[in-house]
């Protein structure tokens, strides 16, 4: 598949739509012609990207190009063109939590002060995690 050239402007959109953070800008306040975001991933690992001021239209030739994807951005030309063009994020590894999944707290209170099992509480629905908890309160068993 071909794809666009990329861009300055390519590369900010990318950092924007997966939220990295803006920690350094070409506007004097480091000193620095670039405009730097970071990443805190999930596995400790910290992405740093630089992007050269001013963010325009300017292009990447293909060496430094393959080398912000791969050392600075962590991902295919595929996943960074489907992040800026269709907004959607690259896939980090980080678990989703499920829809239904029970509050880290009321499971820690389930377990240790009304006393039931690991099993029983992972098999209750958030409603009965609820009521079984309010029974506890309220009754003391």
């Amino acid at each position: 598949m071909t794809w666009p050239q990329p861009t300055r402007q390519a590369h900010e959109s990318f950092c924007q739509v997966e939220k990295w953070d803006r920690v350094r800008d070409a506007r004097g306040r480091t000193g620095t012609h670039h405009v730097t975001y970071e990443l805190h991933l999930k596995d400790g690992r910290i992405l740093r990207t630089r992007i050269s001021h001013p963010v325009d239209r300017t292009t990447y030739g293909p060496g430094i190009w393959s080398h912000i994807l791969r050392d600075q951005l962590d991902v295919t030309e595929i996943v960074f063109w489907t992040c800026v063009q269709d907004g959607i994020k690259p896939d980090r590894g980080e678990p989703e939590v499920p829809a239904a999944a029970l509050p880290a707290d009321l499971v820690y209170l389930l377990i240790h002060r009304v006393g039931l099992d690991e099993a029983t509480v992972a098999a209750m629905t958030k409603d009965e995690a609820v009521g079984r908890l309010n029974v506890y309160w309220a009754e003391g068993s």
